[in-house]
């Protein structure tokens, strides 16, 4: 005997909120228009799929369509859609029913990159570079010092590894210097020019294999019909090698460097018929929920050692090549996916 399917309720016909069920198998039934409008395929090709398939990123829906215990999952930014297309994210719930199980997504995006420029007040960038011009001469004096102490240290015999501990305070004041460089002075736009994406992912590629050694492996998953685009090589390099060296700290052992084209897009409340998505995805520990609302803005660092400056400097290079750096995570799966749009008249020829 076959399983009742749910007639359409005229309320959820109406309704916004994307909406779905299946049978006691888990298998997709029907759903209302606002659903496959959505994940932006057709209805045929949903119906009758696993519910749990439409999960591209973990398993959280199969391990809980397979228990007994629970009557309701609730999804946090779980990455849904059919396989080979780009995933769409959403909050919601699963509900098991008297016929099988009820699926409710309220779609949101990848965590989005707030604007540096918005999220500090003026007087706050004020008074960094105020603080940062302060710095200025004192460094440049302990500078000076240590080039003293370490010619001193280099006519006597070392008691106690004086030269290391002089050559560490070296280090320190130039890490500190540089930080101070990069807050007073940040690199200026330059004239955009037809650039090839896949050329800038070799780049770090290699600068991630000299980085990271045995221990760590980069993985291609490139669409090679991507034509070129104007933009800035140097800049987006540095981006990309910012992302990608994040990843490292974070303990990636796997790297993937993933390039695809979409049509249709919205990227920072603006339509473009075009736009490149680029993704550097990794295994490692992921962004630490206390450094997510934040993790764009300037001096936020979940490291002792860090600046806090590669991820504002990404996400303003970002803006300058009117695109957007978003991103989602969770421990051992983290995607930072960088939108860039590319104007009908540029380029034509592949990757």
């Amino acid at each position: 005997m076959a399983t009742p399917v749910p007639t359409l309720d005229p309320i959820l016909e109406q309704l916004g909120t994307p909406v779905a069920w299946a049978d006691r198998q888990a298998r997709i039934t029907g759903m209302n228009p606002a659903f496959p409008r959505w994940l932006g395929v057709g209805v045929r090709r949903l119906l009758g799929q696993p519910l749990a398939a439409l999960e591209l990123e973990g398993d959280a829906l199969a391990r809980f369509l397979d228990q007994d215990e629970r009557e309701v999952l609730r999804l946090h930014r779980i990455a849904l859609g059919m396989p080979g297309e780009a995933p769409r994210f959403a909050d919601g719930w699963v509900t098991r029913t008297a016929d099988g199980w009820l699926l409710e997504a309220h779609p949101v995006d990848a965590f989005p990159a707030p604007d540096p420029a918005q999220a500090l007040p003026g007087a706050l960038q004020a008074a960094l570079k105020g603080l940062a011009h302060e710095l200025r001469n004192p460094l440049a004096g302990l500078k000076g010092a240590a080039q003293l102490l370490a010619r001193r240290t280099s006519q006597r015999p070392d008691e106690g590894g004086e030269a290391e501990l002089v050559e560490l305070i070296g280090a320190e004041i130039d890490r500190l210097s540089q930080l101070v460089d990069q807050l007073l002075s940040p690199a200026p736009q330059r004239p955009h020019a037809p650039l090839n994406i896949h050329a800038v992912l070799e780049r770090v590629l290699r600068l991630a294999e000299a980085e990271g050694g045995w221990t760590m492996r980069v993985q291609r998953d490139y669409d090679p019909s991507i034509p070129e685009f104007s933009g800035d090589a140097d800049r987006l390099t540095q981006a990309v090698w910012n992302l990608v060296r994040n990843a490292l700290q974070a303990g990636a052992s796997m790297i993937i460097l993933r390039t695809r084209v979409e049509s249709g897009l919205h990227i920072r409340e603006h339509l473009h018929a075009r736009a490149l998505r680029v993704e550097i995805v990794d295994d490692g520990r992921g962004v630490p929920d206390e450094l997510a609302e934040h993790l764009f803005l300037p001096l936020v660092s979940g490291r002792a050692e860090g600046t806090g400056l590669g991820l504002a400097l990404a996400h303003q290079v970002a803006r300058e090549h009117r695109g957007s750096l978003t991103f989602r995570s969770r421990p051992g799966h983290t995607v930072f996916t960088l939108l860039l749009p590319q104007n009908d008249a540029e380029g034509g020829t592949p990757a």
